[in-house]
C-alpha cells in the first residue's frame, strides 16, 4: 500500500499474553520502519497508505499529528472485519534524527486453542 521502495527494519512480529477477565490469549505485535530514503519519497509513502487503507477494510481513526513538538503526520485505523489495529507516524526528522515511516500493527486477543 506505500508504493515506495526505501530499507526496512528487520521483521520481528512477537506475542503476548493477554485476557484478564480469567479467559487465556495472545495478541501479536508487529512494529517496523522505513527508512533511508528522503522526506519526499516518505511523504508520498505516508500519503499511498494513507489513501489506501479503506479500500483495504481498515477505518482511518485519527488522521493527525502525533502531539509531539514535531507534529509529526499520524494515521490510527481499525480492521473492521479483524479488528486489528494499525499506527502509522511519519518522522520527518525536525529533531535532527534521520527520517523514516515508522508502522505498527496490533492483533485482538485471541483465546488459545486447548
Amino acid at each position: 500500500m506505500i508504493k515506495v521502495k526505501g530499507k526496512v527494519t528487520e521483521p520481528g512480529a512477537y506475542a503476548s499474553d493477554c485476557g484478564d477477565d480469567g479467559t487465556k490469549g495472545i495478541w501479536v505485535r508487529h512494529p517496523w520502519s522505513m527508512y533511508g530514503i528522503d522526506n519526499n519519497q516518505l511523504g508520498e509513502g505516508f500519503a499511498n497508505l494513507k489513501r489506501s487503507l479503506p479500500g483495504e477494510g481498515w477505518k482511518i481513526v485519527k488522521d493527525g499529528d502525533d502531539g509531539s513538538r514535531n507534529k509529526n503526520p499520524e494515521i490510527l485505523a481499525v480492521h473492521e472485519e479483524t479488528r486489528s489495529q494499525l499506527e502509522a507516524r511519519w518522522l520527518r526528522g525536525l529533531d535532527g534524527n534521520p527520517p523514516l515511516l515508522e508502522v505498527t500493527l496490533y492483533s485482538q486477543c485471541f483465546k488459545k486453542a486447548d
